[in-house]
């Protein structure tokens, strides 16, 4: 999705975001899938629940932009938002079980 962006300074600045944002969760997921402790486990979390939220973010942003119509986005940004539920509970699982 990212690589069919309009061609512009803004545009490519917000692509790079998503990309960011996106692969940031991937790398942080398992880095908590590697974690020494609970607590290590439980920080990990927080960074990829914040990282999708950013995601969720610039994936409304473009729309609103007019980059991308919304049936375009919102299969991508529905399965960011049910990512985003699943390590919340985890998250708090987690907490509840420390």
């Amino acid at each position: 999705m990212v690589g069919s962006f309009p061609v512009t300074p803004e545009s490519q600045i917000i692509g790079n975001q998503i990309s960011r944002s996106a692969t940031s969760m991937a790398a942080n997921y398992r880095a908590g899938c590697l974690a020494k402790s609970k607590r290590d486990f439980i920080n990990k979390m927080k960074i990829v629940e914040e990282e999708c939220d950013e995601t969720i973010l610039w994936l409304e942003f473009v729309v609103e932009l007019g980059y991308f119509q919304p049936e375009k986005v919102t299969p991508v940004t529905q399965e960011a938002r049910e990512l985003f539920s699943i390590i919340v509970a985890s998250t708090k699982t987690a907490r509840k079980n420390q």
